[in-house]
């Protein structure tokens, strides 16, 4: 029999089971269980945008496009970054990519060497720390605490700091805390890497999702970071658009084009129906954009109160669609307070470890669920906080 284990890269072997995918597998085995883990829009696709791709279908709009994707839909994309976050982008500084996470992987695998470090502020979305040490990087965590509104400190960052820091990563808002970065928080991080030479990845794939009087800021519109910031995007929740497959990476030319050479030979080009339909999701889409995250505030204002007022210490979030709860008064760790509820209650949530050490003592509960299933899912996380008691 094959040892095939002898064959295969030894950093894809040292990449663990993420506890959500245990999670996950726990879940389906339960009957009647509420699922809040995943991070996936209850919307449909606005109608407007199904039907652009639906006549691209119909068309026969079937052909590969070219690799960096279609230039309406580029075109379309800067047109948006201007109108919604005043941040002034040529075509030629546009690469579509297979979702967000496409995006990331290509900026890493471009720019990151054996050796170099990638500053990562933690709790973060799972995907950063495998594939910066999938290229040979470091990671370097900087805790972000509850304290400090799970914003980046500059002092936190200063800290983190060394000669071979090459990428910092900001994933604002943020998956899982729901964290926002504020102009001023954004002026101090730029002041603290002025006279590096460290490049910044920014997330903003939930920049659509801030809430009450917070807007987002993208760090690329602070004065001179433009040139040393890759912003990644994409359709997935701003747009209910998860099973589309579709996203976006801006940056400087130089840095798009090293990405987008290894894009076409690793991918050839984003699926070119999604494309269509995302140009009418550009242009013409603003409304329903607000409509969903008029939603989502709703349920997050009530999931917030309800975890509150059950004993569960909860960070009033001002993005993206989760909330990170506090669960430490338990004596559980994350990950056994998630398996008991689970079990007892028949609610699915996700451990903070998932999400880097610093996650430890909390859990990650999606609001882009229902009202109704939201209602239910606290009613039982109520009654499974009582028994606790016992």
């Amino acid at each position: 029999m094959i040892d095939y284990s002898k064959y295969l890269n030894k950093r894809i072997k040292d990449i663990p089971l993420s506890p959500i995918e245990e999670i996950s597998i726990l879940a389906a085995q339960e009957k009647d269980c509420i699922v809040l883990g995943v991070g996936e829009p209850d919307f449909r696709t606005p109608w407007r945008i199904r039907e652009a791709g639906i006549q691209a279908l119909e068309k026969g709009k079937t052909w590969y496009s070219p690799g960096l994707g279609l230039q309406p839909l580029k075109k379309a994309i800067c047109d948006y970054q201007k109108r919604r976050f005043k941040l002034d982008y040529k075509p030629e500084e546009v690469m579509v990519t297979v979702g967000g996470s496409e995006g990331i992987d290509m900026l890493f695998r471009v720019m990151l060497e054996e050796g170099d470090e990638v500053i990562l502020p933690t709790p973060c979305y799972v995907s950063y720390d495998p594939i910066a040490k999938l290229c040979g990087a470091k990671v370097v965590e900087v805790e972000l605490k509850m304290e400090d509104n799970f914003r980046l400190t500059a002092e936190a960052l200063k800290k983190a700091i060394t000669p071979k820091s090459k990428i910092l990563v900001l994933p604002f808002p943020g998956n899982p805390t729901g964290a926002i970065m504020e102009e001023e928080d954004l002026l101090e991080i730029a002041d603290v890497i002025r006279d590096t030479e460290i490049f910044v990845m920014t997330d903003e794939i939930y920049a659509e999702l801030t809430y009450g009087q917070y807007h987002h800021v993208s760090f690329a519109s602070i004065p001179g970071m433009k040139e040393r910031t890759i912003v990644i995007n994409g359709f997935s929740k701003a747009y209910a658009m998860t099973g589309w497959r579709l996203g976006y990476a801006l940056g400087p030319k130089p840095i798009i084009d090293a990405m987008a050479t290894l894009h076409q030979v690793a991918v050839i080009c984003a699926p070119t129906t999604s494309q269509y339909a995302a140009v009418v999701a550009m242009n013409e889409c603003d409304e329903e954009i607000d409509t969903m995250r008029h939603s989502y505030d709703m349920r997050r204002r009530f999931l917030i109160n309800e975890l509150n007022s059950i004993g569960i210490p909860c960070y009033n979030a001002q993005g993206a669609f989760y909330v990170f709860a506090d669960i430490r008064g338990t004596g559980m760790t994350s990950r056994e307070f998630c398996i008991n509820l689970l079990k007892q209650s028949k609610v699915a949530v996700i451990p903070g470890n998932a999400f880097g050490n610093a996650g430890e003592g909390f859990i990650r509960i999606s609001y882009s669920y229902s009202l109704d299933h939201l209602m239910e899912a606290t009613k039982r996380i109520g009654e499974f906080m009582e028994s606790l008691k016992e």
